[in-house]
């Protein structure tokens, strides 16, 4: 019976997470903020869950794998070459900017919270992480300006695993300091963290280059190695088993030649896995009574993170930049803490307690307290204050449009003539790269993968044109981004297969997106047109050349009515549904087939 309990509790954990990472994507909140509720309740408020009871001794090991693991699939997406690319002020705010919040914030926590000084850098260094998991979900319901988004977006992701090796640098330099020879234990950890996950990532980069184990062991062959790498570091050298893995992910990360990109999808689902588990198992853990230990103190130093040291780190990082000062006050508001600093936080006060440095059983409640704080209150207040200060977008023109193939990219070419912003996106690259040659915005990977929904940037993108040979796909793709952009703005080809028979080989009509262009009009059609020579072509309306004159004219041609461009720019869609009422002024954009004799 105790056996049964077990397998219904650990089943009931993963009901519940499943749970909690829906209800977050419908309301466009972060996963962890739904998490951390949940294992509050099911913990400390309810106590139906105890996680010291059900794991025993194999919770702290669990624990630490998971953060391994966790910290690996952030640093596998630290690309050096990105580094390069983004703007001075994102490195700045990643730089100076945190270490301006570490200190101010381990400062407060010291003189507020009476923690020792060790304890409160540690603190303090956790709580300069964000991380895409919450900010892309933010992002999206707040809509700032694009220059905005894009500072705030990739700080999330360089400072997640940036963020993660400082944590983990301080945490190895107060756990050697309560040891003889202090900096000597410290140079051994980096040593031996550095070493062994440099030899590893280069040893994994090898084998992958040449292809020395099959495509569909890859992934699995990697998690080996990263729990192998983080075991025998430690057991080398205590503590150094994280950065080993954190160095390791780097370095595949920007070796040359090597495609991750199976590792990075398996990692998607391995990573929302433990996060759903580990964060329930977290919250649950803490007491109630932790909370009431933090006293008046905390909030205090709550108030100090978000209206003092997230503003200096802000203001004094971006001193010498071209920002506005109502553009520096929304960044200085919005940094909403994330994944790392709820998990290396629950790890270290694990060791530290069993350390029995005093105050560490406070570290997960008040990291916690932090990301919950932060999480609601800029989840609230983030978009009023981006309307206030003028900095939000108005509503969004932009598309993104599923699919780089030929017929995808003729129809996305034509889009941005009209001042709006156009993404393609496709996992063949070599669509992809004709896309960039053709002067496009592309996105290389699947649309509805875990990573898109991290990584894809939509800041001004209001519509979805699924536009792939794949019909079904393409039903996949309106639904999943039916809660972001709304279904009357989600627009997909489709094309019936006449005298098929067989509603299994069908695609489910059960979608409120629209059908581009007509129920009929498939991408063999689309495809078959362009090739023989047809051409998208755009076509003004008058007083004296109506939209019926129009089709007057290309009567007895192949005509496919794809947009109407009306007089303040905005793009109408030709959908089965629905018919485009042109007046004077707009702009028809069609696929014509003209013979040699209209030419």
């Amino acid at each position: 019976m105790h056996q049964e309990l077990i397998g219904l509790t650990i089943a009931g954990l993963g009901v519940l997470g499943l749970g909690c990472q829906w209800l977050a994507w419908r309301m466009k909140l972060p996963a962890i903020l739904l998490l951390l509720i949940a294992g509050l309740v099911i913990g400390p408020v309810s106590g139906i869950f105890n996680p010291n009871i059900l794991f025993g001794d194999l919770l702290f090991p669990l624990i630490s794998l998971a953060v391994a693991v966790i910290l690996f699939e952030g640093s596998l997406t630290l690309n050096f070459a990105e580094i390069k690319t983004v703007r001075k002020n994102v490195k700045s705010i990643v730089t100076i900017g945190a270490i301006i919040t570490w200190i101010i914030t381990s400062v407060a926590t010291h003189y507020l919270l009476d923690f020792s000084w060790s304890l409160a850098f540690l603190f303090g260094s956790m709580t300069v992480v964000t991380g895409p998991t919450v900010i892309v979900p933010l992002l999206r319901t707040v809509r700032p300006q694009a220059k905005l988004a894009n500072i705030l977006r990739w700080e999330g992701i360089l400072i997640d695993p940036i963020g993660a090796i400082f944590v983990v640098i301080v945490y190895e330099f107060i756990v050697s300091s309560s040891k003889m020879h202090s900096l000597e234990v410290f140079g051994l950890m980096l040593l031996v963290g550095l070493v062994i996950g440099a030899v590893a990532g280069w040893l994994i980069a090898y084998v992958l280059r040449n292809h020395l184990i099959p495509e569909y062991l890859q992934p699995f062959a990697v998690l080996v190695v990263v729990l192998g790498v983080f075991a025998g570091s430690n057991a080398l050298e205590s503590e150094a088993g994280l950065l080993a893995v954190t160095v390791m992910g780097m370095w595949l990360a920007n070796a040359k030649d090597v495609d991750i990109r199976h590792i990075l999808h398996f990692k998607e689902n391995l990573t929302i896995l433990l996060i759903s588990g580990l964060f329930l198992i977290l919250a649950s853990r803490i007491q109630l009574a932790d909370f009431h230990a933090l006293g008046w103190g905390a909030i205090t130093l709550f108030v100090v993170i978000q209206l003092v040291a997230r503003p200096a780190s802000i203001f004094i990082s971006t001193m010498f930049s071209q920002l506005a000062f109502k553009e520096k006050l929304f960044l200085a508001w919005v940094a909403p803490r994330g994944i790392v600093a709820a998990a290396i936080s629950a790890l270290f006060a694990l060791k530290l307690i069993d350390d029995g440095v005093a105050g560490a059983q406070l570290l997960v409640p008040l990291t916690f307290m932090v990301i919950i704080g932060t999480v609601v209150l800029q989840s609230l207040t983030a978009r009023p204050i981006a309307r206030l200060l003028g900095v939000a977008e108005p509503s969004p023109k932009g598309f993104l449009v599923v699919g780089a193939n030929d017929v995808a990219r003729q129809i996305g070419l034509a889009l941005q003539k009209y001042d709006c912003r156009v993404v393609m996106t496709d996992s063949n690259w070599d669509y992809i790269r004709a896309a960039r040659m053709a002067g496009l915005e592309t996105y290389y990977g699947n649309a509805v993968s875990s990573h898109a929904d991290e990584y894809l940037d939509l800041i001004g993108v209001g519509h979805l044109l699924a536009l792939t040979p794949d019909k079904h796909f393409n039903a996949v793709v309106a639904n999943h981004y039916e809660t972001d952009f709304g279904s009357r703005n989600i627009f997909r080809l489709n094309g019936r297969r006449h005298n098929s028979g067989l509603e299994k080989h069908s695609a489910t009509q059960a979608h409120s997106s629209a059908i581009l262009f007509g129920d009929d009009i498939s991408y063999k059609e689309l495809a078959s047109l362009i090739n023989q020579g047809a051409e998208i072509k755009h076509t003004k309306l008058s007083d004296n050349f109506t939209l019926d004159d129009y089709y007057q004219q290309y009567k007895g041609v192949s005509l496919i009515p794809l947009f109407g461009v009306d007089l303040k720019q905005n793009i109408h869609i030709f959908t089965d549904a629905s018919t485009v009422e042109a007046k004077a002024g707009w702009t028809i954009i069609a696929l014509v087939k003209e013979t040699n004799e209209q030419r």
